[in-house]
């Protein structure tokens, strides 16, 4: 059982038949339907299902497991609105307050050789290896746009591109103002 709405489900798993067709995949020729990768990919965010795991439910190579949550997470990537739109909207609704948030995300499987044989890939400040993933939040909470990941050694405000005092628009003191 998947802790998640029926209509969720749907609309991913309409999003991958709409990438399946611009890509000119065969229909039949996948292992899974576009609504089963829709389950799987499902699983592997809500419950951090491993992707072995995940594999062996739904009877499919590692390999095909590991190619279709990625194919999942960037149909769903595409979905999400440009820093400069954000901003825009937020402007035009008359919101003073935006939120960059963001969180390094424990993992064992990167690592990349940096300066000094530095591992790039680690926060010391988190002391683990790991992406840095930082997102922009209305006055709610509200995610309104998430940048793509960046080592783990890269600052919160780095990992923001571009960075949001830079891209603001300027309204004076009730507005972005461009102090970061």
């Amino acid at each position: 059982m998947l802790d998640v709405p029926r209509p969720v489900v749907t609309y991913l798993a309409r999003l991958l038949a709409a990438y399946r067709r611009t890509i000119s995949t065969p229909r039949r020729s996948r292992a899974l339907t576009p609504f089963r990768q829709a389950v799987m990919v499902l699983r592997w965010f809500r419950d951090g299902s491993r992707a072995d795991a995940l594999a062996r439910d739904h009877a499919v190579s590692l390999a095909t497991a590991y190619r279709y949550v990625h194919e999942g997470i960037d149909v769903l990537a595409a979905q999400a609105p440009e820093l400069q739109q954000v901003l825009c909207e937020l402007r035009d609704r008359d919101e003073s307050l935006a939120i960059l948030e963001g969180k390094v995300f424990a993992t064992t499987r990167c690592a990349q050789p940096g300066e000094r044989g530095t591992d790039v890939w680690y926060s010391a400040h988190k002391h683990h290896h790991g992406p840095n993933i930082q997102f922009f939040a209305d006055a709610a909470g509200s995610p309104l746009c998430v940048f793509d990941a960046e080592p783990g050694s890269v600052s919160e405000l780095g990992a923001a591109h571009p960075r949001p005092a830079a891209a603001a628009p300027r309204r004076g003191p009730r507005g972005p103002d461009g102090a970061g």
